[in-house]
C-alpha cells in the first residue's frame, strides 16, 4: 500500500523527534510491504523566516492533498515579538481549520514501565490509567471574536448544535471501540454554551444505548482526573477544557514526552503529533524523547490507513525499548540505561516486528 505523508518538522526539537518517527515509519514500510512518501511542510517560525507568514496557503494545500500530516512541534522565544496574527501558533490553527479536523484524541495511558515517574500516589497509579479526552478542536474561544476596546478585552465563546452533535458523535463512536463509558464534561452551571452541550449530548444518548453516558463539571473533573483516573474510559468535551484536562492528564502519566495525539475530520486525512512544545532549551542537543511522536505516528497507521497490526507493532517496539530499560532524560530512573534521540529512535526501530 502507498500513502502519501505531509511532514512538518517544525522547531525547536521538531525535527529531531520527527526524524525519529520517520525512521520507525520507514521500518514498517521495510517489513509489511507498504511505501511512505513524505512531502516536507513548512509551518510556524521556520516558515515566517522562510515566508514571513506562519502557514502559507502554498503549504496548507500540500497537507490538505495529503493522505495525513505528521507534525513535530511548532514555535518558541524568537517568534515571542511577532505580531499576534502572525504568531507561529497561528499557523497550527489554521492548519487545523484548514484541513476540518475538529476532533482531537488524547490518550492518558500510562506505561506498567513508567508507573513510578507518575505523581500520583502508587495506590491511585495501581488502579489503572487508561482513559481517552476527545477535544472539540475549531469551535469554542480559541476561534471566537477576539478583540480589545480600551482596557477591555472581549473573547467570544460559541458553540451551535451542529458542532457539538459532531464531536459528541466521535465520543459516543470511540467509547463504543473501548468500555462503553462516555464522560461529558462541561461548565452547564454557568455558561449557555454549556447548557445546549449538555442538551445536544443527552439527546444523542438516545441513539448509543450500549454507550453509558455521565455528565460533570469541568472543575470537578480537573480535580477526578488526579484523584480517581481510573474511573474514565472517554472524555468528550469542548476546545479550552480539552487543551487544559489533556495536559493535566498527560502528566499523571508520568511524562509528557510519552503522549500522541490525533485530530480527524469528516474524512481519514488526519492531523498527528505529540502533545509537548517545541522545547527550544533542548534542541540539537540529542537528549529530546521522540516517544510521542513515534506513538503519533503508530495512530496515523491505526486510525487513518487502517493499518492495526502495524501500529500494534510499533507499540510493542516502544514497550519493548522499555522493558529492556532504556530511558531519555525526561523519563530516566535509577538503574535504567540513559540513551539520546537518536538512539531512542533506532533502539525501537530495531524492534519493530520482534
Amino acid at each position: 500500500m502507498t500513502k502519501n505523508i505531509a511532514v512538518i518538522r517544525g522547531d525547536g526539537i521538531g525535527p529531531e523527534i520527527v526524524g525519529e518517527a520517520l525512521k520507525v515509519l520507514d521500518k514498517v514500510a521495510e517489513l509489511y510491504g507498504h511505501t511512505f512518501n513524505y512531502t516536507d511542510v513548512d509551518m510556524g517560525g521556520c516558515a515566517i523566516d522562510k515566508y514571513g507568514d506562519p502557514l502559507p496557503e502554498s503549504e496548507l494545500k500540500k497537507c490538505i492533498e495529503s493522505d495525513s500530516v505528521l507534525l513535530g512541534a511548532v514555535g518558541g522565544d524568537k517568534w515571542n515579538d511577532v505580531p499576534g496574527h502572525m504568531r507561529p501558533e497561528k499557523g497550527l490553527l489554521r492548519l487545523r481549520a484548514g484541513m476540518g479536523v475538529y476532533s482531537n484524541n488524547r490518550p492518558a495511558k500510562i506505561w506498567k514501565q513508567l508507573s513510578a515517574a507518575s505523581p500520583l500516589k502508587k495506590s491511585i497509579v495501581d488502579e489503572g490509567i487508561d482513559f481517552i479526552i476527545v477535544r472539540e478542536l475549531i469551535g469554542g474561544i480559541y476561534f471566537g471574536e477576539h478583540k480589545t476596546e480600551g482596557d477591555t478585552a472581549i473573547d467570544i465563546l460559541k458553540y451551535n448544535e451542529a458542532e457539538i452533535e459532531r464531536i459528541g458523535r466521535i465520543g459516543f463512536e470511540t467509547a463504543q471501540k473501548r468500555n462503553k463509558k462516555l464522560c461529558s464534561v462541561e461548565k452547564s452551571n454557568v455558561l449557555d454554551s454549556s447548557r445546549l452541550w449538555k442538551k445536544v449530548m443527552h439527546k444523542l444518548a438516545e441513539e448509543y444505548p450500549d454507550v453509558e453516558l455521565s455528565d460533570m463539571l469541568v472543575d470537578n473533573c480537573a480535580m477526578q482526573i488526579v484523584k480517581n483516573p481510573s474511573q474514565f474510559d472517554v472524555i468528550v468535551t469542548e476546545n479550552m477544557f480539552g487543551d487544559i484536562l489533556s495536559d493535566e492528564a498527560s502528566m499523571i502519566t508520568g511524562s509528557i514526552g510519552m503522549i500522541p495525539s490525533s485530530s480527524l475530520g469528516a474524512t481519514s486525512c488526519g492531523l498527528y503529533e505529540p502533545i509537548h512544545g517545541s522545547a527550544p532549551d533542548i534542541a540539537g542537543k540529542d537528549i529530546a524523547n521522540p516517544i510521542g511522536t513515534i506513538l503519533s505516528a503508530a495512530m496515523m497507521l491505526r486510525f487513518s490507513f487502517d493499518m492495526a497490526k502495524e501500529a500494534d507493532a510499533i507499540e510493542n517496539a516502544v514497550s519493548a525499548y522499555l522493558d529492556a530499560g532504556y530511558r531519555t532524560g525526561d523519563i530516566m530512573s535509577e538503574g535504567m540505561i540513559k540513551v539520546g534521540c537518536k538512539q531512542c529512535g533506532e533502539l525501537i526501530a530495531e524492534r519493530i516486528g520482534i
